[in-house]
């Protein structure tokens, strides 16, 4: 197995991974960079990566990894402190990620993505237009998780099957999540942020659902 670490925006490098082959790149990996390093991977049958960053580096290492057809590498996450990411995932921080990364198995895991065909890995924050309210209807599979208007929807992916939870805020109250395959939101005007990456404009709708193949999460 050939493993080697992507490092974003100059991330602390744990001591365990410090001996690896080592790709700097910036915070949200460029598509150069990761077509430079694919190759590097594909000569081995059993290629590891393991990406140290934020929720929107790994973000974009799985989206690249969907559009050029290359989710059979396997990918492990050392993020410097918690995240969304690394909360769904369970693979913690610092020292610890790094172990998991070297020793742990490669599992299948969901693999959530949007109707713009990027990766969602931590959080999606969904508002109104310069962060008003949201006014639209949103389902979970069968299930309407709201009508009208409300503070925010949120939308997580799980760590199990079925792969994508979603929940709204209408105040400081307690929320509820529903879990299923696909969250589609209709609305005259919706602002999208995903993994911290606010979208340029709103849009009148925004899906998330579970892809048809799974990534391979070490953990």
């Amino acid at each position: 197995m050939s493993t080697h670490v992507l490092r974003c925006n100059g991330a602390p490098v744990p001591i365990a991974l410090a001996s690896l082959p080592t790709t700097q790149t910036t915070a949200i990996p460029e598509t150069s960079a990761l077509d430079d390093l694919l190759p590097v991977l594909a000569a081995d049958n059993r290629p590891r990566l393991i990406v140290l960053g934020e929720d929107a580096g790994l973000s974009a290492v799985l989206t690249h990894l969907l559009r050029t057809d290359r989710l059979g590498v396997e990918i492990a996450y050392v993020p410097v402190d918690r995240t969304y990411g690394s909360r769904a995932y369970q693979t913690g921080t610092g020292a610890h990620a790094a172990k998991l990364a070297l020793e742990g198995k490669a599992r299948e895991t969901p693999l959530i993505r949007d109707d713009t065909g990027t990766v969602l890995v931590g959080r999606a924050t969904i508002t109104g237009p310069e962060g008003d309210k949201l006014e639209g209807e949103a389902y979970v599979d069968e299930v309407r998780l709201f009508t009208g208007r409300v503070t925010a929807m949120q939308v997580s992916p799980t760590l199990d099957l079925p792969g994508i939870r979603a929940t709204v805020r209408r105040g400081w109250g307690k929320r509820r999540w529903v879990a299923g395959r696909a969250v589609q939101l209709g609305s005259p005007g919706a602002l999208v942020s995903r993994d911290g990456i606010t979208a340029d404009r709103p849009a009148p709708r925004s899906s998330f659902y579970r892809h048809h193949e799974p990534w391979w999460l070490v953990r």
